[in-house]
């Protein structure tokens, strides 16, 4: 499941040493292991978002590792499934930002995706059960390269860093066109240093709006 708008890009990827090693791994990986997203979901955040019309980028870590949550874009979880509390988090803070009631029940941000928001997980796999297990086999290069992909883009787009992991990539972030906004990570344990407040959401609906672009709807 990709849009072809990433194809340039992604046929370049996939046809280079370290992601045929990733390739492999993964495959032996789904041959032996529970691993979430299922395959055919785990490019879908490049699938329902247009590189053309990429507005803003949120970048996660690695996905839900409990069965039936992960789907593919960070931070989203499959149709009818409970938020996780990261989510739950995500929809107080743009509560209080714009003043708008969120659903406690719509985890599928398939309407931010196809708004423009990229829901990018720095790794895209993950085993059922252990967080960060597939850290370290490839996928950060997959995705630094696709954060410096995105930088190059002419077109002004908003990166929320939310949390150490996401910020460290801010380095790879160098065009003018672009704003960033960083952040504490929306989980529990994090939200009340820094998440909560942020205002990250207005902020990037005024950037985007600023240069003659349509605001997200963030309402679920």
């Amino acid at each position: 499941m990709i849009n072809k708008s990433w194809d340039s890009f992604l046929d370049n990827e996939f046809k280079q040493p370290y992601f045929q090693h990733l390739s492999q791994f993964l495959k032996d990986e789904y041959a032996g292991k529970t691993i979430y997203p299922p395959k055919q979901e785990v490019f879908s955040a490049f699938y329902y978002t247009d590189l053309d019309k990429v507005k803003v980028v949120i970048l996660g870590q690695d996905p839900y590792f409990q069965p039936n949550q992960a789907c593919g874009m960070a931070f989203a979880v499959k149709p009818h499934v409970p938020l996780p509390p990261s989510l739950i988090n995500i929809y107080k803070e743009i509560s209080s930002d714009l003043g708008i009631s969120m659903s406690n029940t719509n985890g599928f941000l398939l309407k931010w995706a196809q708004q423009g928001v990229l829901l990018l997980n720095t790794v895209l796999t993950v085993e059922k059960g252990r967080a960060n297990s597939h850290q370290g086999k490839g996928w950060e290069i997959f995705t630094d390269h696709t954060i410096s992909y995105l930088d190059k883009q002419d077109q002004p787009m908003v990166f929320l860093l939310w949390g150490n992991n996401a910020k460290s990539k801010e380095k790879l972030l160098t065009n003018k066109n672009h704003l960033i906004l960083k952040s504490a990570h929306p989980s529990p344990l994090s939200a009340y240093h820094g998440f909560f407040g942020c205002r990250h959401f207005s902020q990037a609906n005024a950037y985007l709006k600023a240069h003659d672009l349509s605001a997200i709807d963030w309402k679920m």
